[in-house]
């Protein structure tokens, strides 16, 4: 059994040594409960997937936006606790958005005595410069700055940048592939970057979007928008966001089936005779 899960679970009462990232979190039975919730599925992964080695140190990747904060705040939960044997360094990547508000971050850290780091990249005039107008900058920006954390993980020491992506995100990234890339994939829990000297961590993946959603509106964060740089209408993103929210509607708990599908795959009954040996079958020789 690994490190996360040796210790005993949290207890019932919410108040009981918590992080003062939960000072001001709602006492009501409904919040312990999506907290619980949340902590429990963090947990499943952190285990299932192997992230914790002791005494690592981690860079929590903080974008100001509901998944990074709630991200941010679990993991610290569970240290708090006794639960994550790691060290943890929030991050913030200011990447020169128009009128990204500076000041938030730092002191929302500083005010909690959580150790952290801001670092000032403008990669934005970089992506205005690059694409024409009215381009979708996303792609752009997040792999500049995800080289740019990179860097900064490896000038801090520390072994893995865990990001806030949650089930939601896993499921869109899967329905994305198979509609316009033609190929079955989503984001992996736990991979190690094509340098091949740090891993990339998503304790997340289990929890619902709408659970983070609800976590932070309790939390009280102060969000800082991810369309500052105004290029989110239109994403393709989005189309597969509002067909799987539809589907769930539609079906109550179709993501959780789903986001267990991509964990449960029978390789001999898909298409693909790199992962079976579909040319060795044979069948058994008549007498």
């Amino acid at each position: 059994m690994s490190a996360v899960m040796e210790a005993t679970s949290p207890p019932d009462d919410p108040d009981e040594g918590v992080h003062p990232i939960y000072a001001q979190a709602p006492r009501s039975v409904e919040f312990n409960k999506l907290r619980k919730r949340l902590i429990r599925h963090m947990r499943e992964a952190l285990e299932k997937f192997a992230m914790v080695r002791p005494g690592e140190k981690w860079l929590v990747a903080l974008s100001g936006g509901k998944d990074s904060y709630g991200l941010l705040a679990l993991l610290l939960d569970l240290q708090w606790r006794g639960l994550l044997p790691v060290k943890l360094l929030a991050c913030n990547l200011d990447q020169g958005q128009p009128n990204f508000p500076k000041h938030i971050l730092p002191e929302f850290l500083a005010g909690l005595g959580i150790e952290h780091r801001i670092e000032y990249k403008d990669t934005y005039s970089i992506v205005t410069d690059k694409l024409p107008a009215g381009s979708t900058y996303c792609s752009l920006c997040s792999r500049l700055r995800r080289g740019n954390l990179y860097r900064i993980a490896r000038e801090e020491g520390c072994t893995a940048l865990v990001l806030g992506h949650h089930r939601d995100d896993s499921l869109e990234t899967f329905f994305m592939n198979l509609f316009h890339g033609g190929k079955l994939a989503a984001m992996p829990p736990r991979l190690v970057n094509d340098e091949g000297d740090l891993e990339v961590l998503r304790p997340l993946i289990y929890c619902a979007e709408a659970d983070l959603q609800r976590f932070s509106d309790g939390m009280g964060f102060p969000i800082i928008p991810c369309d500052l740089c105004g290029s989110q209408d239109g994403l393709q993103r989005n189309v597969m966001k509002d067909m799987l929210n539809d589907m769930e509607k539609r079906m109550p708990g179709r993501k959780d089936v789903m986001i267990r599908a991509l964990g449960n795959i029978n390789a001999s009954h898909m298409l693909d005779p790199r992962l079976f040996d579909f040319a060795g079958l044979s069948t058994k020789s008549k007498e």
